[in-house]
């Protein structure tokens, strides 16, 4: 095998890979198909293994290729084309990005570009194969530039400039060139070769060649079957408004079934109709096909004319209407199918204009076919040269296609076509009916006869596509003496044939007898060509109709020809003998027309006269007067003859017919001007080269050139002059021509008279230049048109001239025009487009001449930069000369003509340029087209212009020019000037973003340029003489070069990088060397710049280039030390530098190495100012600052999450606030905050952020400027209207009470103002809120505590822990989920463990997820037993900042017997920076404290929940909420009493009511007494949940129930040693059985009037606003449950006083079965409720804190006589329904309760639900079930937040045994105590009235401020008497628990409360509402807490929440 060697020093074969390689050999090169490699060694047969790498030969393929930069940085180019080499690097870049189209969901444009690299593969194979003609490799090149051009548009790469389909060289063209390839390469498929044309164009070249259309038609099939009978389809192209045909037919055969009765011919039934112009397709055309039928007279009687004679008839017509079809297949590539009606003539005689009828819809003339069949072809247009069209369709023309001509001349007539044909039309005819009784059928043939008698063969076509015939027969028209036919037939008659040759016609009468004879009855006849010369005019011809019969011969045509053919024919021939062989019927005429097409032939009189001139001299001078008459298609057809002609008159004498020669030459040379007759001058060329004999021709051209000239200053009409100046180009043709034939005959003779003649020809022209014509517009023409003619002249001048005369006849002749300002616009076009051709003149190629003309040609462009006019046309020609220029580079005298522009245009170039682009937003003009100094097109060219005149300015230049400045003002303007268009340059778009070439072109001229003008601004405008305005243009110009999009190299690709690099370097590193020099040289004027130049500065250094960071960053020390030396400190520079930080790195600039480099050179040279401290200080700041925007603007990219985004919010708008103190920044990044909230609809959020702000402003009158988006306004209207926009979001967020307090601020401010109409608003919008507080549901979110460790983390959550407040309804997994969703890196760790410090220094993101509860540090209003659970659980929530979680730990050994004898928790507690709601949903922890909890304390807390739960749930089923599902019942009282997992309540037991236990702790007696009491009361709860579950089981379950009675009797008795009283439980497994005094045996009954009593008047009716939380709505429970009132029939009859409201909350159960709390139940039931009662007896209850007892002395206490005074007398109840000792418990049937506001005043609740010391101990991901009976969650850390904390009930203290039992009814309440006190009725607001001993239930921690007017713990002796006022509300003293004194039963104190409370207003500043100053309040009337909804109470709210609204505008606005 042969192997190949890569090693790496030197080039000697270049191969491509083709195919993949991989070998075991360790030296084996990897090759992947595509690769180039380089080859250095070939080794047969062994390796070489020292060398880099081999593979074997076969898996390449050598190509030749050349090496460029030898050396290291060496380029290998293949020897190959170049549109090769770009096609293959452009597929592979392609590959890559196609592939990311189908990453980014962009389908359509990947399949799009699929195919077009597939079309670009086989296009550069078949250009690789070489196979292809010169052309087929043109258009193959065509195609694969449009292919590339389109894809790098699409995929939004570069654009490639392109010349002759190859990528051109920037190095090797002018910028101007370059420029205007890049707007020619923007068009598809547009090329190189185009641009002289539309330079051409642009210049006033008026032959622009017009397109020729071609259409394609072609007949699919013919589905009309009813003719049975062959038929002739003949199409054509009609126009309707001329009404006449404007193409010969196509005819198409078909046979009887439809089909080509050539079988040869299928599928190619087809035809071109040619040379349609574009006037063509705007006419009213239609394609008409004509079916005529062969076959029997009629079609449906076979008796007319026998079966074997066929006769020609007309059948039907179809037209087609193109002026639609055009717009339809004009861009099609292929064809369109289109259907013809064929409708059937109703009368014969009108067959002749069918077509107009059916175009016309006259439907009585024609009828309808009965199907929708009928003729089905398909189109295409066609576009271009027949010649192309062939070569691009030649599978089209391979189809037989047949080739259907205009009639006519096409508008682009070929010297090459030769053409003869006669078109004749069949018109009418007049015949007797020859004494028949019928018309007669008559059929006309027509021969074509020559001079001795002979047919001429195949000279008659019927149409195209059919082979040329010798006679054609005409179709008969049935029984018809006046025929109409108006059939065309063409005679394509050979020319050598036309002159003799005449038209024969004879008519037969076509009989439909037995016979079917055709008898010849006349005939007609008429020559082709008349006696003089000419064919038949194109006219009708009415011809004479001679009688003859069968009998007659027409061997001998002398006999007729003799006769007159017409009437006009018989005029000439006055004598005719009598004796005729043929006698002329009078009475018989005969109707044809003829239209002449040939190139040979004329019908022109007078040319034939003027070619045969010496026949007649006499008329010559008449001939050449009347030579303007002939048409030019005539002239042109016999060019060369008439040309001859001309010449020969002239030399025949010059001075008779010299005048009439000149005019007719230029009219001729004019002709040619024509677009039509455009592709005759190259015939005249040839002419005038190979053919031309008049060599004395010369002399008398040129004097009656100069006569022309001379007399154009005094003759009026100037039409003769001004056509002599349009045909100067081939005057002078002739004149040279001439001249060079008489000095070859005379051997050069009359040189001098030449040269001499010509002179003064070149002085008239000058004279004709320098002529005012601005009074003259016929003058003004001449002078454009002999300007336009003029630069033509130059060619032929060289023929005869040196290079340097020729440029001194053009140079004065320019010269001589005048100035600008002397001629009109109109003059100052046409000479500008003279110059442009004169630049574009191979004359101004040469050196010798260029030096001659630049001088005038830039004079005069120097003058139209100053006036600014013709802006366009200028570029044009500083484009030209400055790409002649670039081509000419090498030589020397480039230098002196760059020069010589740079003197003249470099400084009007500037002016040009910044007037254009001061005028480039400048609004459109009156005509509604803007200025065209303003667009685009025109910035551009004049830009490419100046480049290119910086381009090839050397310094030798720069040198002349800095140094010829007269002074330096003019120095400073021109800096001023360049340095200005330079900033605009790169500020405004002047090149769109894909035209990278001429971007990095700019570029690198720029800092090219700046290189040499710097040292003249250092050398002249410093120290002394230092000019800021300088100065500062030059830094900012620098400035925006470093931050130029297209300079930012990390952004492009690699190959495109390394591209840029090699050719021009990192050019941002040679400008910020510049910038760094200039600004060392400032010295001491560097002060003028700080702060300026701070915030430009910057942002070069946040470039992500390190070498320009390294340039840069020392400025800042010098900067700092600068103001430090001025100020004494650096202030100014601290300022703008972070005020520039932000908007700039929040802009995307800036990165973290920027960061460190700052920090690192910043502080390196900092250590040795002696300002050292301060100067790290600052830079720490910054540093700081830094990290934050960094991590900020990571945050807000648009895909990341709310959360990411307003956590980098809030931790940069804290730095501004707290370590550099920048209010602006801070409140800018407030409101950016408020809008992220909004976004994520976090009201809450957004309302906080906004209090931000409020709390900077003041209640003052000072006046504020606009900022952000509030207008200008005092402080007071700014704060009042930020004041309403927070408490809409606090409306929206639902957290009212937050509102109330901004509702009193706004009020008292109101209040103090006298505004009582907006005090009126916000108090009813106060009164609103405190509705929505009670009446409207909120859901209760959760908390969750979130690590983030790892230092992949944003610097503000990096290794530190916060707590969130979750979304509603979002539980701990769908947080879980979320979080990981932001964090998609992030690993989730699986324990709550605090991490070391591995994981903290870690490259990675952890994150650690649990749930937490809120301790809330508000105790006391929650806690007062009239206080609504809505209102408590929000304070619950609400304003906390402490939040703990529980992990379960063995202290010491684990216990194996007993698990829970070891178990402890450790409770930990976080505490936040800052309270939840807040400016975020995340808080951050500030600290943490750690307590651990004993296994009893646990122990009593799991069993105090799971009682709880049972009760909820049981309540839950006796409210029937679940609707018969009661499998939630089942899994709670199995968990409890079957506990298979952990062993329930007895492992308690076991765990701590041993013996060993209670001696061993001694300090737990009262701990385990209360767990005794706790396991004693759940055991009672199970039973009545069996009673239930009993009540409602399935029969299916029934075996379940009986399984859990047994059970339960087990557990019970398994207690029953340990707790004393279990057994009193009766067997049942319910209380009361084996008691008979229990719930079941016994109770009273209630009259249904006390029933009623109790409903209003009770407190067993009010119903708990249960916390809802969002877990708990997923759960099992209804949505709604209500508190269970517990009585017993002991309570009723001893002590009646006695009841317990009994709470709802939310506990744990073992199953992870939630039973939460739900709001009241909506009003439709309030009406009526079901109270369970469920209470054991009173003797057999346990003294616990879930009852309440009588005091020791055997008086109530106060609660209890709270209700004895509000409880009316009431019988118990009676339910003829239920059987209660059977159900176990029994209800009363309660109303809704509601009262109006005279109501009296609900009782308080009889007391809350009692809780424990502890806290409740939630689940933690390590904690067993049985332990913590919490979530089975792995991350949960806590059970739902929803569990209610209410502090322990201190009514009494310790239960003694109750006395005798009590069976009389409660007494009523005294009226007196229902009616309100006089000083109630005083307040205009309705508050709450309170109990007595309300005081004694108050915990002692107040966090709210209360105002009560009185509060005192003693007793007073009248039931109206107060506290003593001393006792503050504020006071902090424990209040009495167990000695506190009863009052009688009428006593009842009150005390006036403050509103419901709110949390601590941080926000609020102390002193708005100064309340120790304001005047006592009237006591308050009562007022209710609990009510039902009402509609007026919803609408006033309501009403005053939309005035509000409708008062600020919204956030989304």
């Amino acid at each position: 095998m042969t192997w190949y060697l890569i090693i790496c020093f030197v080039l000697f074969l270049f191969c491509t890979v083709i195919c993949n390689f991989r070998s075991p050999i360790c030296q084996a090169l990897v090759l992947e198909i595509g690769e180039t490699v380089q080859i250095l060694e070939k080794s047969e047969g062994k390796i070489s293994l020292v060398s880099c790498g081999i593979f074997p030969v076969s898996y390449v393929h050598l190509k030749k290729s050349t090496v460029t930069n030898r050396g290291l940085c060496e380029t290998v180019v293949p020897l190959e084309d170049p549109i090769i080499t770009e096609t293959t690097s452009t597929l592979q870049e392609w590959g890559v990005l196609w592939k990311q189209l189908y990453v980014k969901h962009k389908v359509d444009l990947f399949h799009k570009l699929r195919h077009v690299m597939n079309e670009l593969i086989d296009l550069r194979r078949q250009l690789i194969q070489g196979h292809l003609a010169q052309d087929q490799t043109r258009e193959i090149k065509r195609h694969i530039t449009v292919r590339l051009d389109w894809g790098n548009e699409h995929l939004g790469l570069d654009l490639v400039p392109r010349k002759e389909f190859e990528m051109v060289d920037p190095d090797q063209i002018s910028v101007s060139e370059l420029y205007k390839l890049h707007v020619s390469s923007r068009h598809c498929g547009q090329q190189s070769t185009n641009q002289g044309d539309s330079i051409r164009q642009r210049h006033g070249d008026g032959c622009r060649v017009p397109v020729s259309h071609h259409l394609f038609i072609n007949l699919k099939s013919f589905t009309y079957n009813s003719i049975s009978e062959d038929a002739d389809v003949f199409f054509s192209l009609y126009d309707s408004r001329e009404a006449k045909q404007i193409s010969e037919k196509f005819m198409v055969k078909l046979n009887k079934n439809g089909g080509p009765k050539n079988p040869e011919k299928v599928d190619r039934l087809c035809a071109l109709f040619t040379d349609l112009s574009s006037k063509d397709l705007k006419r009213d055309l239609y394609i008409v096909a004509h079916v005529i039928r062969t076959g029997r007279m009629l079609l449906n009687d076979s008796k007319k004319g026998p079966p074997h004679v066929q006769y020609r008839r007309p059948y039907g017509c179809a037209v087609l209407a193109m002026s639609d079809v055009f717009h339809t297949i004009t861009d099609l590539k292929e064809e369109k199918d289109f259907v013809l009606k064929v409708y059937t003539c109703n009368n014969e005689n009108e067959w002749y204009q069918v077509h107009e009828n059916i175009i016309r819809k006259s439907n009585t003339k024609y009828s309808a076919p009965s199907t929708n069949y009928g003729l089905i072809i398909s189109l295409q247009l066609l576009r271009g040269e027949l010649e192309q069209i062939r070569r691009e369709n030649q599978a089209v023309f391979n189809r037989a296609l047949a080739l259907t001509r205009k009639l006519g001349f096409p508008d682009v007539i070929l010297p090459g076509d030769t053409r003869n044909d006669l078109y004749l039309t069949l018109e009418r005819g007049e015949f007797e009916r020859g004494g028949k009784s019928v018309q007669k059928n008559i059929e006309v043939t027509l021969y074509v006869l020559y001079a001795d008698g002979d047919t001429l063969k195949d000279c008659i076509s019927l149409g195209s596509g059919e082979p040329n015939s010798s006679e054609y027969r005409s179709f008969v028209l049935y029984h018809n003496n006046s025929p109409r036919w108006s059939e065309m037939v063409k005679l394509p008659i050979p020319i050598d044939r036309f002159r003799g040759s005449h038209l024969r016609f004879e008519f037969r009468h076509c009989s439909t007898k037995d016979k079917g004879e055709k008898k010849l009855f006349g005939f007609a006849f008429t020559p082709l060509m008349r006696e003089d010369g000419t064919t038949l005019s194109d006219e009708s011809h009415e011809l004479y109709v001679y009688k003859c019969d069968e009998n007659a011969t027409f061997s001998n045509q002398g006999l007729y020809l003799s006769l007159p053919c017409c009437k006009e024919d018989f005029n000439s021939c006055p004598n005719l003998p009598a004796n005729l062989p043929f006698q002329r019927s009078p009475k018989e005429t005969f109707w044809v027309s003829t239209i002449l097409c040939s190139t040979k032939l004329t019908q022109n009189v007078d040319l034939l006269a003027l070619l045969n001139w010496k026949a007649h001299p006499d008329r010559v001078l008449d001939i050449l007067g009347r030579l303007r008459q002939i048409s030019g298609e005539e002239i042109v057809k016999f060019l060369r003859d008439v040309l001859d002609t001309l010449f020969c008159l002239l030399d025949d004498n010059t001075d008779k017919y010299g005048p009439l020669v000149f005019q007719s030459l230029v009219f001729i040379i004019n002709l040619l001007r024509d677009s039509r007759f455009y592709h005759f001058r190259p015939v005249m060329d040839s002419y005038i080269q190979n053919h031309f004999a008049g060599a004395l021709a010369y002399k008398e051209l040129i004097r009656c050139l100069k006569w022309y000239m001379d007399r154009s200053a005094e003759v009026v009409r100037q039409d003769h002059i001004q056509e002599a100046m349009r045909a100067l180009e081939y005057l002078f043709k002739f004149i040279v021509q001439s001249r060079i034939l008489y000095s070859r005959a005379t051997c050069g003779m009359e040189e001098e008279q030449f040269r001499a003649s010509i002179q003064e020809l070149f002085q008239s022209i000058r004279f004709v230049l320098s002529l005012d014509s601005r009074s003259s517009e016929n003058l003004v023409f001449t002078q454009a048109a002999l300007l336009n003619s003029f630069p033509d002249i130059f060619d032929e001048l060289l023929q005869m001239f040196t290079v340097q005369e020729v440029a001194e006849y053009v140079r004065g002749t320019l010269g001589s025009m005048p100035s600008t300002v002397d001629i009109g616009q109109s003059m100052d076009v046409v000479k500008l487009q003279s110059i442009a051709r004169t630049v574009e003149s191979r004359l101004f190629f040469f050196p010798e001449s260029r030096s001659i003309l630049l001088p005038v040609v830039l004079h005069h462009i120097h003058l139209h930069l100053r006036q600014q006019r013709e802006l366009l046309i200028c570029s044009g020609i500083l484009g030209s000369i400055f790409s002649i220029i670039k081509t000419s580079s090498m030589e020397s005298s480039v230098q002196e003509e760059v020069e010589m522009m740079v003197e003249s245009l470099l400084d009007v170039l500037l002016q040009t340029l910044l007037s254009i682009m001061s005028k480039s937003h400048s609004v459109e003009t009156s005509r509604g087209q803007r200025c065209p100094q303003c667009t685009a097109e025109i910035t551009g060219e004049y830009v490419s212009c100046l480049l290119s005149l910086l381009r090839q300015m050397t310094e030798i230049h720069f040198h002349h020019l800095l140094n010829n400045f007269h002074s330096k003002e003019e120095l400073k303007e021109f800096l001023l000037k360049i340095f200005c268009v330079f900033r605009n340059l790169m500020k405004l778009t002047i090149f769109p973003r894909d035209w990278s070439v001429m971007r990095l072109l700019t570029s690198h001229i720029i800092v090219v340029t700046t290189q040499f003008l710097s040292p003249a601004l250092h050398k002249n405008f410093s120290d002394a003489d230092f000019d800021f305005k300088v100065w500062n243009s030059f830094f900012s110009l620098t400035v925006l070069y470093i931050n130029q999009p297209s300079l930012q190299l990390e952004s492009l690709g690699p190959a495109k990088r390394k591209k840029v690099l090699d050719k021009y370097g990192d050019m941002r590193v040679m400008m910020a060397y510049e910038l760094f020099s200039m600004w060392q040289k400032l010295g001491d004027n560097k002060p003028h710049f700080i702060p300026g130049m701070m915030g430009p500065f910057l942002g070069v250094t946040l470039v992500p280039q390190t070498e320009v960071r390294n340039i840069m960053i020392p400025i800042f020390h010098d900067m700092m030390d600068w103001e430090q030396r001025k100020n004494g400190n650096f202030k100014q520079v601290e300022a703008e530098l972070m005020d520039k930080l932000d908007s700039m790195v929040s802009d995307g600039k800036g990165d973290d190495n920027h960061r460190e480099l700052f920090s690192l050179f910043l502080l390196e040279k900092i250590e040795q100012e002696t300002w050292r401290e301060t100067g790290i200080s600052f830079v720490t700041s910054v540093t700081r600052l830094v990290e934050r925007i960094l991590d900020y603007r990571d945050c807000m990219k648009g895909d990341e999450m709310e959360n990411k985004k307003i956590g980098g919010s809030v931790n940069l708008m804290n730095f501004y606030k707290s370590e550099v103190n920048k209010e602006d920044m801070y409140i800018r990044y407030i409101h950016k905050l408020c809008d992220l909230h909004l976004q994520a609809e976090d009201f809450t959020e957004a309302a906080f952020t906004l209090l931000l702000y409020w709390e900077l402003l003041q209640w003052e009158d000072r006046p504020l400027r606009d900022f952000l988006h509030y207008p200008c306004q005092s402080e007071w209207q700014r704060k009042e209207n930020l004041s309403r926009k927070i408490l809409h979001y606090f409306n929206k967020g639902k957290c009212w009470e937050y509102g109330i307090s901004l509702c009193r601020e706004l009020a008292f401010q109101y209040e103090t103002l006298y505004d009582y109409q907006s005090l009126s608003w916000i108090r009813k919008m106060e009164a609103a809120y405190y509705d929505n507080i009670i009446e409207q549901q909120r859901i209760e979110p959760e908390f969750f505590r979130m690590g983030f460790y790892g230092r992949k983390f944003p610097f503000f959550l990096r290794n530190k822990e916060f707590v969130c407040r979750g979304y509603d309804y979002e539980r701990l997994e769908d947080f879980q989920q979320r979080m990981l969703g932001e964090f998609p890196q992030a690993i989730a760790m699986q324990h709550p463990n605090i991490p070391d410090d591995t994981i903290l220094q870690s490259d990675a993101q952890y994150l650690q997820i649990y749930a937490v509860t809120p301790v809330s540090d508000i105790s006391d209003v929650p806690q007062l037993e009239r206080v609504p659970e809505r209102i408590k659980s929000f304070y619950r929530i609400n304003n906390v900042s402490r939040f703990h979680y529980d992990r379960p730990f063995h202290k010491g050994p684990k216990d194996r017997e007993n698990e829970f004898r070891s178990l402890w928790i450790e409770r930990t507690t976080l505490i936040l920076l800052r309270p939840l709601p807040g400016i975020s949903r995340w808080a951050e922890v500030e600290r943490r404290e750690v307590v651990e909890v004993s296994p009893l304390e646990n122990a009593i807390y799991v069993v105090e929940n799971k009682t709880q739960e049972l009760r909820t749930l049981i309540s839950q089923y006796q409210h029937r909420q679940h609707h018969g599902n009661i499998n939630p019942l089942s899994m709670c009282l199995n968990g409890v009493i079957d506990a298979a997992v952990n062993g329930g309540i007895a492992r308690y037991q076991e765990a701590f009511f041993d013996k060993d236990y209670i001696s061993s702790h001694p300090e737990d007696t009262e701990r385990i007494s209360h767990l005794k009491d706790l396991m004693q009361e759940q055991v009672h709860i199970l039973g009545v949940g069996l009673a239930v579950h009993e009540k409602l089981v399935h029969p299916e379950m029934r075996p379940l129930h009986k399984k859990l009675v047994d059970q339960f009797h087990m557990m019970r008795t398994g207690l029953h040693h340990g707790l004393p009283g279990v057994d009193r439980f009766g067997p049942a497994g319910c209380p009361g059985v084996n008691s008979p005094r229990g719930i079941l045996s016994s109770h009273s009954h209630m009259s249904p009037e006390s029933v009623r009593l109790m409903h209003r008047h009770s407190p067993l009716n009010l119903q708990g606003s249960i916390r809802h939380s969002s877990s708990s709505l997923s759960s099992h429970t209804s949505s709604e449950a209500g508190n269970l009132v517990i009585m017993t029939d002991g309570l009723m009859g001893e002590h009646p006083e006695e009841a317990l409201h009994m709470q709802v909350g939310k506990s744990f159960t073992c199953t992870s079965f939630f039973c939460p709390g739900s709001p009241s139940l909506p009003d439709k039931a309030k009406h009526n409720r079901e109270v369970m009662i469920l209470l054991p007896s009173h003797r057999e209850r346990a003294n616990n804190s879930m009852y309440y007892n009588m005091a020791e002395n055997g008086q109530n206490n106060h609660m209890q006589r709270a209700l004895l005074q509000q409880v009316s007398p009431c019988k118990p109840c009676t339910d003829a329904h239920m059987n209660l000792p059977e159900k176990g418990h029994f209800l009363m049937h309660c109303d809704a309760f509601h009262q109006q506001n005279s109501d009296p005043p609900p009782a308080l609740p009889v007391r809350s639900l009692r809780k424990s010391p502890l806290h409740p101990i939630p689940g933690s991901p390590t904690s067993p079930q049985s332990a913590l009976g919490g979530s089975n969650s792995t991350l949960s850390g806590s059970a739902s937040s929803g569990v209610s904390s209410l502090s322990e009930s201190n009514f009494g203290g310790q239960y003694p045994d109750p006395g005798p039992i009590r069976n009389d009814a409660l007494e009523p309440l005294p009226s007196h105590l229902w009616s309100p006190p006089d000083e109630y009725m005083a307040s205009p607001y309705m508050h709450i009235h309170y109990g007595g001993g309300e005081i004694d239930s108050m915990d002692p921690v107040r966090p709210f401020h209360y105002r009560s007017p009185a509060s005192h713990p003693h007793n007073h002796p009248h039931p109206h008497a107060h506290a003593h006022p001393g006792l503050d509300s504020h006071s902090h003293g424990p209040p009495p628990h167990h000695h506190a004194p009863t009052h009688g039963p009428h006593h009842i104190p009150y005390r006036r409360p403050q509103p419901p409370a709110v949390p601590p207003k941080p926000y609020l500043r102390e002193g708005c509402i100064p309340e120790e100053d304001l005047p006592p309040q009237p006591i308050p009337l009562p007022r209710r807490i609990f009510h039902s909804p009402h509609g007026h109470r919803e609408d006033q709210g309501k009403h005053a929440w939309e005035q509000c609204i409708s008062e600020e505008h919204e956030e989304t606005q």
